[in-house]
């Protein structure tokens, strides 16, 4: 009997020591793969808050819950298992046959869906709270209505600083003369669409995306900066091409940098000044908030009003000057395009965050920019090959108006300026460097190629 109890005893000691073992092993297996699996999590969620982090187009409208990112995280230690990824559950029943305790043993049962797609109910929530017509109507309206005086404050900067008043920027300088526009609008956007923006949006979302996405994004253009490379190109000025992108690339990250700093400063003497915790912005937001249908309402007619008012006007100025072929008869047709451009931009930035693998590089601020650039030496092409003072006209105004707004340069400066703050900055000079070539050599193709072979000047 005591041999019998002295061999069992040994036998109960190896299996528990394997338990502890195998148990130990399994731990020390789940928590490496569960702070490598975070970090991969980390890294998909930093590429897609870079990504979003100029404009995310109509998906600004639905609730802040949801919105902000479209991120569903799970935060559970996991494992793999057969090559899919498992979540750990303790407390589990097992099966008491096992060698190892119940009790030190954690079981592995599949990953509920809860994890990475939203529940059904919260699914229904997010409908109910997506936004009405009524709120989507009063959005178009404000980026049609910033987006008019973004293309008349460009207009004004470029008459400013251009030759005949300033004389710092030139058509046949790497000064370009969109340069002036550039660097206020990114400087602003670090202004309201940086540090303010979150701080506007809590008032009236239409006000925060009117301002970024319809003022600033058509106070800056991509496509009439990158049209005048080519133009320097096609002259054969390559020195000058360079130094135009390289320049107006430094100046325009410069600018948000400044605008950033400038405009915490001033929010840090907001708060200290204002000290109640019912600052302006509370206040604000709760007499948007508790009359909420009233004041969409009323913006919704007076928005109206004003922007037909203003289609109004520019259309009889047009009207008359159009005989002229004068800068300002240019000047009223594109007002009258440039909300065309707004609402595609605004449109297809939406995709911004929505790339797969490639969801850091926004998709949508790309594509509006490569897309007027394109469109922009088309029309250039076609002045020279037309070469009537009418078709000049409408030309031009279109590539003012609704291409200087459907491409954008403080967008595009405030998601490189987020990735340079990244752990990769490597990907702003990516960026940077997809934009400028894919639009340079496209352009090149369209107007500069044609330029040579017909001996254009």
């Amino acid at each position: 009997m005591d041999r019998e109890t002295h061999e069992f005893v040994p036998r109960r000691s190896g299996s528990f020591g394997r338990a502890s073992s195998a148990n130990s092993s399994l731990r020390r297996q789940s928590s490496n793969l569960s702070f490598a699996i975070q970090h991969l999590v980390d890294d998909d969620v930093e590429s897609e808050s870079i990504s979003e982090a100029g404009d995310i187009g109509d998906r600004a409208l639905y609730s802040r819950r949801y919105s902000e990112s479209g991120r569903h995280r799970f935060s559970f230690d996991n494992v793999i298992e057969n090559g899919v990824v498992v979540p750990i559950q303790e407390d589990a029943a097992v099966n008491t046959d096992s060698p190892v305790s119940p009790s030190t043993l954690q079981t592995i049962s599949p990953l509920s869906t809860d994890a990475i797609h939203p529940s059904k109910d919260k699914k229904k929530e997010h409908e109910k709270e997506a936004p009405g017509l009524l709120k989507y109507g009063l959005c178009l309206l404000s980026l049609a209505i910033f987006g008019i005086l973004g293309v008349l404050t460009r207009y004004g900067l470029q008459k400013l600083f251009g030759p005949h008043v300033v004389g710092a920027t030139s058509d046949q300088s790497y000064m370009y003369p969109d340069v002036p526009s550039n660097m206020v609008g990114s400087f602003l956007m670090g202004w309201f669409g940086v540090v303010f923006k979150d701080d506007i949006a809590k008032v009236s979302d239409e006000l925060a995306i009117g301002l970024s996405t319809g003022f600033l994004g058509s106070l800056t253009t991509f496509s009439g900066w990158n049209q005048k490379m080519l133009d320097l190109s096609c002259e054969g000025r390559w020195m000058f091409a360079f130094l135009g992108f390289l320049i107006g690339l430094l100046l325009a990250a410069s600018s948000i940098v400044f605008g950033i700093h400038t405009a915490k400063g001033f929010k840090w003497l907001l708060i200290r000044l204002d000290t109640s915790s019912n600052g302006i912005i509370s206040r604000c937001t709760s007499i948007c908030n508790s009359h909420e249908r009233h004041c969409l309402l009323t913006g919704l007619v007076v928005m109206l009003l004003t922007l037909g008012v203003l289609f109004s006007v520019f259309g009889i100025l047009a009207k008359r000057e159009f005989n002229s072929h004068s800068a300002e008869a240019q000047l009223f047709l594109a007002c009258i395009v440039g909300p065309l451009g707004v609402w595609i931009r605004w449109f297809l930035a939406r995709f911004n965050g929505r790339g797969g693998s490639l969801k850091w590089i926004p998709l949508g601020t790309l594509t509006a920019n490569i897309l007027a650039a394109c469109i922009m030496a088309v029309l250039a092409t076609l002045k020279k090959t037309v070469d009537t003072k009418n078709f000049d006209t409408v030309a031009s105004a279109l590539q003012l108006g609704l291409l200087g707004c459907l491409s954008t340069v403080s967008t595009f400066i405030a998601e490189f300026h987020k990735m340079m703050q990244s752990k990769n900055p490597w990907m702003a000079y990516a960026y940077a460097s997809i934009t400028i070539g894919i639009s340079f050599i496209l352009g090149t193709l369209i107007y500069s190629v044609p330029s040579w072979a017909k001996g254009y000047h």
